[in-house]
C-alpha cells in the first residue's frame, strides 16, 4: 500500500476533527451532558490505568543512568516552554484571545508525549532506550509539575481560577492513582496488554474524543464560537508554528553545545520539544472549569498535529542521513 505523505492528517486527527463539529452542532446537554461526563471520568482513569500497566519498569531502569541527557529533557519541557510562553506575550497579545492565550500558557506547562517520541527516535536512530526514560518520567512527572506551574504561570498571567493543592488533589485521585495501580498490576495484565496492545490504543484515543466532545459541547453551549474571532485562529497557527520552531532550534543547538552523540540528539529533539495530548486534554479538565476547556486544549490540539508532521519528516530526513552515513566518522558530526 503507498505511503500518504507526512502532511496529510492520520485517522485519528480527522477523528478530532469529526468530534470538534459534531460537537459544535450537536452539543450535549442536561441529563445527557451528565452520562458523558461521568463516562468520560471512567475513560480518563481506565487509560492512566492501563498505561501504568503497560510500563515496564525494566525499561525505566535500563534508560535512567543517562541522567545528563534526562535532565535536559526535563528542562526543556518544564522549564524552556513555559518561558517561552512568557516571553512570547508581547506578540502574543494582539494576535489571539485571552482564553487562547492561557490555553498556549496550559500548552506550555504540560509533559513530553510517550509514544510518537519513542516511535520518532527508533525511525532517526535515536537512543531509543533512553526516550522510553525520558518520556515516561516526563508523563509521571507532569501529573505534579503541571498543576504547579499552571497555578504559578497560568493564573499568575491571565487572572484564571487558580488551580492549587485542589486540582493536585484531583489529578492525583483521577489520574495518579490509576497509574499506580496499573503498575502495582503489572505482573498480573502486563502479559495481556503487550499481547492486546490495541486494547490500549483504543482506551487511549476513545477516551481523548471523549473528553474533546464534552469539552467543546460546553463550550458550544457558552458560546464558544460566537466569542472567537477568525483571525485569532490564525493567530494561534502562527504562534504554534513559531514555538515549535524555537523549541526544535533550541534543543538542537543545546544538545549539541553539550556535547551529545547523534544518537542523544535525536532523543533530546523529540522529548524535549513535544508536549501530549492524551496527557493534557484529561488535565485541562480537571484544572478549568468546563465551560472554558473548549478554548484552551484549541492550541494543544493544533500543536498536536504540528509537531506530527513536523517531527514524521524530520524521522525520515535523519534516518535516511544515518543509515547513509552508517560506517563514515563524519556521519556523528552532523547535526540532527
Amino acid at each position: 500500500m503507498r505511503r500518504l505523505p507526512f502532511w496529510v492528517p492520520d485517522n485519528f486527527t480527522l477523528a478530532l476533527i469529526g468530534t470538534v463539529l459534531l460537537a459544535s452542532l450537536l452539543p450535549c446537554r442536561g441529563e445527557t451532558a451528565v452520562a458523558v461526563n461521568v463516562l468520560t471520568n471512567i475513560a480518563v482513569g481506565l487509560l492512566f490505568f492501563l498505561h501504568g500497566g503497560k510500563l515496564s519498569r525494566e525499561a525505566v531502569v535500563a534508560g535512567a543512568t543517562h541522567w545528563r541527557l534526562h535532565a535536559l529533557v526535563l528542562v526543556s519541557t518544564f522549564v524552556m516552554f513555559p518561558l517561552l510562553g512568557l516571553a512570547m506575550k508581547p506578540l502574543l497579545a494582539p494576535l489571539v484571545t485571552p482564553a487562547l492565550y492561557m490555553g498556549i500558557l496550559f500548552l506550555c506547562t504540560l509533559p513530553s508525549t510517550v509514544q510518537s517520541s519513542i516511535a520518532f527516535t527508533s525511525i532517526a536512530r535515536g537512543n531509543v532506550p533512553a526516550a522510553v526514560c525520558s518520556a515516561s518520567a516526563s508523563s509521571l512527572l507532569g501529573i505534579f509539575i503541571t498543576p504547579a506551574l499552571v497555578s504559578l504561570i497560568v493564573t499568575n498571567h491571565t487572572g484564571s481560577s487558580g488551580s492549587g493543592w485542589h486540582t493536585v488533589g484531583a489529578i492525583v485521585m483521577q489520574l495518579l492513582v490509576p497509574f499506580v495501580a496499573g503498575q502495582l498490576l503489572r505482573p498480573v495484565i502486563g502479559p495481556w496488554l503487550d499481547r492486546h496492545r490495541r486494547v490500549l490504543r483504543f482506551v487511549d484515543q476513545g477516551s481523548i474524543l471523549l473528553v474533546v466532545y464534552t469539552a467543546f459541547s460546553e463550550a458550544v453551549n457558552e458560546g464558544l464560537w460566537h466569542h472567537l474571532p477568525l483571525g485569532a485562529l490564525g493567530g494561534l497557527f502562527a504562534i504554534n508554528a513559531l514555538l515549535l520552531a524555537a523549541a526544535l532550534g533550541i534543543t538542537t543547538l543545546t544538545s549539541k553545545r553539550l556535547g551529545f552523540n547523534r544518537e542523544d540528539r535525536i532523543t533530546i529533539i523529540f522529548c524535549g520539544s513535544k508536549k501530549s495530548l492524551a496527557s493534557g486534554i484529561p488535565m485541562a479538565k480537571v484544572i478549568f472549569a468546563s465551560q472554558a476547556v473548549g478554548a484552551v486544549v484549541l492550541p494543544l490540539m493544533l500543536f498536536h498535529q504540528m509537531q506530527l508532521m513536523v517531527c514524521a519528516a524530520l524521522a525520515q530526513r535523519w534516518s535516511r542521513r544515518g543509515l547513509s552515513g552508517k560506517n563514515s566518522q563524519a556521519a556523528n558530526a552532523r547535526i540532527p
